[in-house]
């Protein structure tokens, strides 16, 4: 796309973001809602459709290369994110469930769920390269100085094996080896005997010509004609779409790497102008200064002299000269009624001050009569009064930004500047702003010893010597005042010790690294975590029957809970704020790679606190508290961080096994005191990966993580992708033979990483390469998912029954049956009272 063509596409998030703000900020605030499938509705509206703008933005802030427009749509790109990440919040309390269902409003909408994706800002990597690749390369040298201990593990471990038992295995390949290569050269000599004794046989006998002809034809034209059928049922069945299209000979001329490629010249071209321009900000103002700063000084200092003698002749004084604290001459020049001086304000607003005063007083006399009728009406008062949207952090800042856009922006020509190079004139209207306060320091302390000499002189002509004495008494009992009351600020709460505060940032780091605490992430993308959407999630809503999460909608609250806050500072600061998320599920459901992928997509360190990684390290309560200060204090450091906890149900067992010497209990006092020390702004999340949560208890686990995302069983269409994905992964091509439907039926109940063991263990070197002779059959992979124990129906109604014992499961199964019970709860109890207020009054 050209440079035109992403300057239209921001205009058009522009305008969609400025309907979006005049829905969210009418004039007037909008009557609480008490249906709450029509707050929902809204909700989910509003939800699409910034996630549509969002996708727009990003796209624009990735591919723009004017420097100053990038730093317009980047905070309003945050916006969006943390607005996004507040309506998802909104939707949580209300329907008290981390996973909605919105196909309905998707279809009403013509929209398919890639249209509403959450994406992952491509700047949260790229603005982040250079720290990465340091990173990478401190951490690979700690690594180097210990060396391959991993290696050396595996090493021990494997069985020894005799020189006698080695001599055997060689001798029998070696045999094998020869025996077939003989069995080869038998078979060629006895087709060869066999081809001699046919031609004895048949004597040789000529063949008529046109005979042969027309076998030849007859045959050719059958096998071109069966050829050509077969290439037009492929291309009729790929049009329908039964089948998927064949792959590129070569990737390099695809339109998709053409598009790479233009991409990556487009960062190119960002990253000179982005050069330019900050050369530009430090030469314009250095310019600037040396053309207009005495101009702007002179016309300070005549402004602040004509206030001076204005002040004189309305008060007959000099007025006091204004502190630093409140900014100096700035604050003599606010917006003012013409002809008015300071003081004639302040008058006026004493004035004012005391007619509200008198209006307070009516009020308030008000307020007692009406708390007196007010008594005899809270039994109507008492009725639900509906749902309202919780006041947002971040359209301020968007309206604001949206401001700027169609001041500057929306309607300048920039029919000359096709290179897209930074705007001159925007640079000399922020530059002039910051010279004007700098050059109003430098006035202002002029200024000061100018009025001091003023009033010594008035007060020398006056005789005023006795008046001075007194002022500087009343000088020094003031600042004895002020001492005394600094020494009551200075009580304040203890700080927390500092334990390693003799030591550097970079000795904590090589120490968690060698001692396995800090650990290099393998680089996974959230896209690896393959999964479909959920088609039928509204449709059995409306059946009374709660649907399934897909593992599509797990990758969305994991982008949503984990990796948008971690990746952005500032939407961190403002946007609901998740200290700790644990991810339960079964076996091999993608857990660990899900934490992997939030350190990918992030740039965040990963630090392994798993009860079995810290058994033995750092031993006795002191130690502990060590390890803890310096895991969190190299967090924060180098933010963000991921604290990862494997088998975090250990910690809070209520039994803990004979046979676990690694006393998972070790953290479960610590844990909860270190959380309550994180801030927003803060970029460390702790995040626990269990596969056994029924084992904890209950109310502990939930004290400590904020968060409970389940994990289920991969439905049919998540099936069904990940065996395609997973084969062609490995080397294979599908092909009509294999019927990939059939394999993700059979596959019911089997997790993703079940399906990955079963192609790595099938689709060996030596298979892929006989796929060209023997093309690949669902059959083969039956033998090897029957070693594979399922993921069986009562074990997924145990997390069920679990996550029903939450604080969250525990209000959606209130908001699911008590509904109705509710509703008539609260009429019984209208009618009581109604009843009440009749007695009382015969």
């Amino acid at each position: 796309m050209s440079h035109s063509a992403y300057n239209k596409q921001w205009d058009i998030c522009q305008s969609d973001l400025g309907d979006l703000l005049e829905f969210e900020l009418p004039p007037v605030p909008p009557k609480p809602e008490k249906d709450r499938v029509v707050v929902f509705q809204n909700l989910v509206v509003l939800y699409v459709r910034y996630i549509q703008v969002f996708r727009k933005l990003e796209e624009c802030y990735d591919q723009v290369v004017h420097p100053q427009k990038r730093r317009i749509i980047r905070p309003i790109l945050d916006g969006c994110i943390g607005r996004i990440l507040e309506i998802k919040n909104e939707m949580v309390l209300l329907e008290f469930s981390e996973y909605h269902f919105f196909d309905d409003v998707l279809a009403d909408l013509k929209m398919t769920p890639s249209d509403v994706e959450v994406p992952i800002p491509k700047y949260y990597l790229r603005e982040n390269e250079r720290v990465i690749r340091e990173r990478e390369k401190v951490l690979g040298t700690i690594l180097a100085k210990l060396g391959p201990q991993d290696e050396g593990a595996d090493k021990t471990d494997e069985p020894t094996m005799s020189m006698e038992s080695a001599v055997k295995i060689i001798r029998v390949h070696e045999r094998a080896r020869q025996g077939r290569l003989r069995a080869k050269l038998m078979r060629n000599i006895r087709e060869q005997e066999e081809r001699d004794r046919l031609a004895q046989q048949l004597g040789k006998p000529a063949l008529d010509p046109g005979l042969a002809a027309t076998k030849i034809q007859k045959t050719w034209k059958g096998f071109s004609q069966r050829k050509k059928t077969e290439r037009m049922r492929a291309e009729e069945l790929i049009f329908v779409g039964m089948v998927p299209p064949p792959g590129p000979v070569s990737l390099k001329h695809t339109p998709h790497a053409q598009a790479r490629k233009t991409c990556s010249a487009r960062h190119m071209l960002q990253e000179a102008n982005e050069k330019e321009y900050i050369a530009a900000l430090s030469s314009v103002k250095d310019r600037l200064r040396d053309v207009e700063g005495p101009d702007i000084r002179e016309t300070m200092q005549d402004e602040i002299r004509q206030w001076f003698i204005e002040v004189r002749d309305a008060t007959g004084k000099f007025p006091e000269y204004p502190d630093e604290e409140t900014g100096g001459s700035a604050a003599i020049f606010k917006k003012i009624e013409p002809g008015e001086t300071e003081p004639v304000k302040e008058e006026k607003g004493k004035k004012k001050g005391k007619k509200k005063g008198k209006k307070g007083k009516k009020e308030k006399k008000g307020k007692k009569k009406g708390k007196k009728g007010k008594k005899g009406k809270k039994g109507d008062e008492e009725e639900d009064e509906g749902w309202k949207m919780q006041p947002s952090n971040f359209l301020g800042n968007v309206k604001t930004q949206e401001d700027h856009y169609k001041n500057i922006w929306k309607k300048r020509d920039e029919t000359n500047n096709f290179k897209q190079k930074h705007e001159v004139e925007i640079i000399k209207a922020d530059k002039r702003l910051e010279l004007e306060d700098e050059i109003r320091v430098q006035v202002d302390q002029l200024m000061r010893e100018e009025l001091k000499n003023l009033k010594l002189a008035v007060d020398r002509d006056k005789g005023a010597k006795g008046k001075k004495g007194k002022g500087k008494k009343s000088g020094k009992k003031k600042k004895k005042g002020k001492k005394g009351g600094k020494g009551k600020k200075g009580k304040k709460g203890k700080k927390e010790k500092d334990l390693t505060a003799d030591r550097t940032m970079d000795s904590l780091y090589e120490e968690l690294v060698r001692e396995g605490i800090i650990v290099r992430c393998p680089k996974t993308h959230l896209e690896e975590y393959l999964g479909e959407y959920n088609y039928l999630g509204m449709t059995l809503r409306n059946h009374s029957i709660e649907p399934q999460p897909s593992l599509a909608d797990v990758r969305r609250v994991v982008t949503e809970n984990c990796i948008l806050p971690l990746g952005s500072s500032s939407v961190h600061e403002k946007a609901p704020h998740v200290k700790s998320v644990l991810i339960c599920g079964p076996r091999q459901t993608g857990k660990k790679m899900l934490v992997h992928a939030i350190c990918t997509e992030t740039a965040a360190n990963l630090f392994d606190l798993s009860p079995a990684n810290i058994a033995g390290k750092y031993p006795g309560k002191s130690g502990l508290q060590m390890l803890m200060h310096m895991v969190f204090k190299v967090a924060r450091a180098l933010q963000p961080s991921v604290i990862y906890i494997g088998g975090a149900e250990r910690s809070w067992m209520k039994k803990v096994p004979k046979t676990d010497k690694s006393d998972p209990k070790r953290v479960k006092k610590d844990l909860p005191k270190v959380l309550k020390t994180l801030k927003p702004g803060e970029r460390v999340m702790i995040i626990g990966v269990s596969k056994q949560p029924y084992d904890a208890e209950v109310k502990a686990l939930c004290g400590v993580y904020q968060k409970l995302l389940l994990i289920p069983r991969p439905d049919y269409a998540s099936r069904f992708t990940i065996w395609r994905k997973s084969i062609q992964k490995a080397g294979a091509r599908i092909t009509s033979l294999l019927d990939l439907s059939s394999l993700a039926k059979i596959s019911d109940g089997y997790t993703g990483g079940h399906i990955a063991v079963a192609c790595k263990e099938i689709l060996t070197d030596r298979r892929v390469a006989q796929l060209n002779r023997r093309p690949l059959v669902a059959s083969e992979f039956v033998p090897s998912l029957a070693k594979i124990d399922p993921v069986y129906r009562e074990e997924e109604e145990t997390y069920k029954t679990w996550y029903g014992k939450t604080p969250l499961g525990k209000k959606r199964l209130k908001a699911l049956k008590g509904g109705d019970d509710d509703d008539g709860g609260k009429k019984g109890k209208k009618k009581g009272k109604k009843g009440k207020g009749k007695k009382k009054k015969k």
